[in-house]
C-alpha cells in the first residue's frame, strides 16, 4: 500500500487535501501537528473513503507540534475516539494513552540524528506497549545508513514493521520495502507537501519508477546518482523494460563504504549499475576496469557482476565520439587538433584518455594548478595554469565536470574563451545544457547538444545490460514526446 502524509496547516483547506491524496493512495496519514488551530478529526475522517492513519509529531521527532505535551496528549486520545483506522504513538508515551475502538496503534521510534542501533530492543519496547504496528524512522543519507532500516522491515517478526527513511535513499528504501513486503511505504501528494524532507510523491513512485509494478519477483537495476541524467535514465529504463514485458526495474543508489557495497547488492540480488556521469565515488574501489579507458582513468558509468567480480567501462566518451563525428562529418574530427579538457575528476581523466585515443594533442586544466598537474603527470599531457588559458590555442574544449562554472568570478571559467569554430563538449549539466551553451552559440562554437549525447549513451546502455536496442517508443513515453 501506498500511504500519502497530509500535512494541512487550515482547517478549511484540509478536506481538499484529504480528498486529492484518497484519489492516489490505499492509506491516507493526516498529520495533526501541522494544524494552526484544533481540527475536527471526525470529520475530516468522514471526508474520504480511505482508512486514516492519525499522528501528531514532536518537532523532536520530524513534526512541528509546538504547544504543550499535555495538550498534544489529550488530542491524540480524542482523536483516537473520533476513530481513525490506525493511530501513531511514540513508544515512550505509549502507555499514557490506552488502547480504544477499533483503533489500531501503530507504535513508532524516531531518531534523527542517526539509524538506531538496538533494533530489537526498541522493537521488544514497542510490542509491549501494545503495538499493532512497528514503525522505524531515522536518516538515510546514503545505502548504509538505509541497510538496517531495510533489515528491520524485511526480518521475519511478530509484528508487521513500516519504515520511513529522510534523506536521499527514503526513496530507495521505498522501494525496496515494497518489493519485501513492508505493509505500505510513505510519500508525499506533491512537492512541498513532504512529511519529512526528500520524501518521495506518489508522481515519482508511479510515474518514474514503476511502483504498482514491483513485486517479490522484481529484480532491481541500481542507478546511482540522483542527477537529472540518472532521473531521465530510470524514466526510459523503466519504460523499456514495461514495453518489453521485463520484471526488471531502476533502483537509485547512494552508496556509502564502498567496500560494503558488493555485500550489499548481492543481499539484494542486483549484478548491474548506471553510474552518473557526474557521480564523485569511486567505482574502481570496487570494480575491476574493462576498457582502456577505465583502465586509464578509473571512470565507469556502467559496472556489471561476472564469473570473476565487478567490471566497469565507460559509454559516454563512445556516445561523444558518435555525435561528434555526425556533427563533423568526419571520423577523424579529433586527429591533430588542440584539445583543452577542463576538470581533474574521473570524468575529466577519461575525457585525457579519450582524446588521446583519437590522436589529439591534449592538455588540461583546472580551478586548482595543483590537481591540475597532478592529472596532467599521470596521463602524461600538458598542464596550462588556470591563468594562461586564454592565451593558449585551441580547436576543442571538453568540460568535464559539474565544477567547472561559467562567468567570471575567481575559480569561475570565462566564456571569453570560446571562439568561432571552436567545437565545445560540455558535460557540467549533464545531460541539459549549461550557461555555456548561450555563450558557445552567440561565439559562433560547434556546441555538441548534451542530449544527443545522452540519447546515445543511453542506447549503448541498453545494449551492454540487455543484449537488445533500446525501443524508441520508451524515450518517447518517459519523456512525453
Amino acid at each position: 500500500m501506498i500511504c500519502i502524509s497530509v500535512t494541512p496547516s487550515s482547517r478549511t483547506l484540509a478536506p481538499a487535501d484529504m480528498l486529492n491524496a484518497s484519489r492516489k493512495c490505499d492509506l491516507i496519514e493526516l498529520c495533526l501537528d501541522s494544524f494552526v488551530k484544533t481540527p475536527d478529526v471526525g470529520e475530516l475522517i468522514k471526508v474520504v473513503d480511505k482508512p486514516v492513519l492519525v499522528s501528531c509529531r514532536r518537532q523532536k521527532d520530524g513534526g512541528n507540534w509546538w504547544k504543550t505535551e499535555d495538550e498534544r496528549l489529550q488530542l491524540l486520545r480524542n482523536t483516537i475516539v473520533a476513530g481513525p483506522a490506525y493511530v501513531e504513538l511514540e513508544v515512550d508515551i505509549a502507555d499514557k494513552i490506552p488502547r480504544f475502538g477499533n483503533t489500531k496503534r501503530v507504535i513508532s521510534y524516531t531518531s534523527l540524528n542517526r539509524p538506531l542501533g538496538k533494533i530489537d530492543d526498541v522493537f521488544e519496547q514497542c510490542y509491549k506497549a501494545k503495538a499493532d504496528i512497528v514503525k522505524f524512522t531515522w536518516p538515510t543519507e546514503d545505502l548504509d545508513s538505509a541497510w538496517p532500516l531495510l533489515a528491520a522491515v524485511t526480518q521475519s517478526r511478530e509484528l508487521p514493521v513500516v519504515g520511513q527513511g529522510i534523506g536521499k535513499s527514503g526513496l530507495t528504501f521505498s522501494l525496496l520495502g515494497r518489493k519485501y513486503g513492508s505493509p505500505w511505504i510513505y510519500a508525499a501528494l506533491e512537492r512541498g507537501m513532504e512529511a519529512y524532507e526528500s520524501q518521495p510523491t506518489v508522481w515519482q513512485l508511479e510515474e518514474e519508477y514503476c511502483w504498482g509494478d514491483i513485486t517479490s519477483k522484481t529484480r532491481f537495476l541500481g542507478v546511482v546518482g540522483f542527477s537529472a541524467a540518472e532521473n531521465t535514465t530510470v524514466r526510459v529504463f523503466n519504460a523499456a523494460f514495461q514495453e518489453l514485458d521485463k520484471p526488471i526495474r531502476c533502483l537509485p543508489l547512494m552508496p556509502g563504504d564502498m567496500d560494503r557495497l558488493p555485500k550489499m547488492l548481492a543481499g539484494m540480488k542486483i549484478n548491474a549499475l548506471l553510474v552518473d556521469p557526474l557521480h564523485k565515488g569511486n567505482m574502481a574501489a570496487m570494480s575491476t576496469p574493462g576498457d582502456e579507458i577505465s583502465q586509464q582513468s578509473g571512470y565507469m558509468d556502467v559496472v556489471m557482476e561476472g564469473k570473476s567480480g565487478w567490471r566497469g567501462r565507460s559509454t559516454i566518451f563512445d556516445a561523444i565520439n558518435k555525435v561528434a563525428t555526425n556533427t563533423k562529418g568526419s571520423e577523424r574530427w579529433a586527429e591533430g587538433r588542440a584539445t583543452m579538457v577542463f576538470g581533474t575528476g574521473p570524468l575529466a581523466m577519461g575525457a585525457i584518455e579519450f582524446m588521446k585515443a583519437r590522436n589529439a594533442a591534449v592538455s588540461v586544466s583546472g580551478p586548482s594548478d595543483n590537481a591540475a598537474t597532478t592529472v596532467a603527470k599521470k596521463h602524461s599531457v600538458r598542464h596550462v595554469p588556470w591563468s594562461a588559458i586564454h592565451s593558449t590555442a585551441t580547436d576543442v574544449v571538453v568540460l568535464a565536470g559539474s565544477d567547472i562554472r561559467c562567468g567570471t568570478d575567481r575559480g569561475m571559467l570565462n566564456p571569453s574563451l570560446l571562439r568561432e569554430g571552436m567545437l565545445v563538449i560540455d558535460l557540467t549539466a549533464y545531460p541539459g545544457e549549461s550557461a555555456f551553451a548561450v555563450e558557445a552559440n552567440v561565439r559562433g562554437s560547434v556546441y555538441l547538444s548534451p542530449s544527443a549525447i545522452f540519447a546515445e549513451q543511453l542506447g549503448q546502455q541498453f545494449r551492454t545490460l540487455a543484449n537488445i536496442d533500446l525501443p524508441v517508443s520508451a524515450f518517447q513515453k518517459a519523456l512525453g514526446g
